[in-house]
């Protein structure tokens, strides 16, 4: 691991906090469950200088997380829809506007001891525990916890919505004072370092036309049937950003207007989609 990469990001994270806040998936994705569980941060395959993956998703805009296509560096619909929000100047479009950004996800490969026979997961969290574990290995007395000869274990204690006193668990997390080697068994170490899920690839991705179609579903919940479920996916740690409260599309579009100049009335699709019209899709 690279330590000086690890500062740095570090301090990025830190700045941002001082700015104004506003079935086979199973078995790839692991979740701490209520009370104590002992793991280790694996090598990643993929990052040998870094073990985490930031990935961005949309959250309660679908009735799942949606992964952003900015990950793969291409437009994401939504993001753009929240350029032009921004662009009008309102306080209440730039609301709205906030509400599409994606949400950082932070995702690490470990192994759960007691458990090594089942492999490597990608264990997802967010801000607040990534920045705990850049710290750890930024401290001199910790460093780099993902060596494999030694390494350190963490403890995870995980406490319930009894405790939290919301939906959503909390977990903590402490690094074990023992330095130990990731395994003795060079067979099992050999698959802990060598069979582990990509975390880009292990996402379901959405074609860009399916994310205007929730967006817009979103915008204008009145003229769909069904209710949108609001429920955190499963493979999600459960200290995943909550989800948003819907936004309505008539008071901002009061302010900011798609309608063209034409004299045809359009649809609110229509107004939607000439918003993407002169873009270089990656089609």
């Amino acid at each position: 691991m690279d330590l000086n990469a690890i500062k740095k990001k570090l301090d990025n994270l830190q700045q941002q906090n001082q700015r104004p806040s506003g079935g086979g998936r199973k078995m790839v994705f692991w979740r701490p469950s209520v009370g104590k569980q002992v793991i280790r941060v694996v090598p990643s395959q993929f990052d040998k200088a870094n073990p985490f993956s930031e990935i961005y998703f949309h959250y309660g805009i679908g009735d799942r997380p949606i992964i952003s296509p900015t990950n793969w560096g291409e437009k994401d619909p939504i993001v753009e829809f929240g350029k032009q929000l921004r662009s009008t100047g309102d306080k209440d479009n730039y609301r709205l506007a906030r509400k599409l950004d994606p949400k950082m996800r932070v995702f690490v490969p470990v192994v759960v001891r007691g458990e090594e026979e089942e492999g490597v997961k990608l264990w997802g969290f967010g801000k607040e525990i990534y920045m705990e574990m850049l710290s750890m290995a930024e401290d001199e007395d910790i460093g780099d916890f993902t060596d494999i000869m030694t390494g350190r274990d963490f403890t995870l204690t995980t406490v319930g919505p009894e405790v939290t006193g919301n939906n959503f668990n909390k977990t903590t997390i402490r690094a074990k004072t023992a330095q130990t080697p990731l395994s003795e068994d060079k067979a099992v170490l050999e698959k802990l370092l060598n069979e582990q899920p990509e975390p880009l690839k292990s996402f379901d991705r959405m074609e860009f036309d399916d994310m205007k179609a929730v967006l817009q579903k979103w915008l204008a919940p009145e003229e769909e049937e069904g209710a949108i479920s609001s429920e955190p996916a499963s493979n999600f740690d459960s200290d995943a950003p909550k989800t948003q409260e819907k936004t309505p599309w008539e008071k901002p579009a009061e302010k900011f207007s798609l309608e063209s100049q034409g004299k045809k009335t359009e649809t609110k699709a229509d107004k939607f989609d000439s918003l993407f019209k002169d873009d270089d899709l990656p089609f």
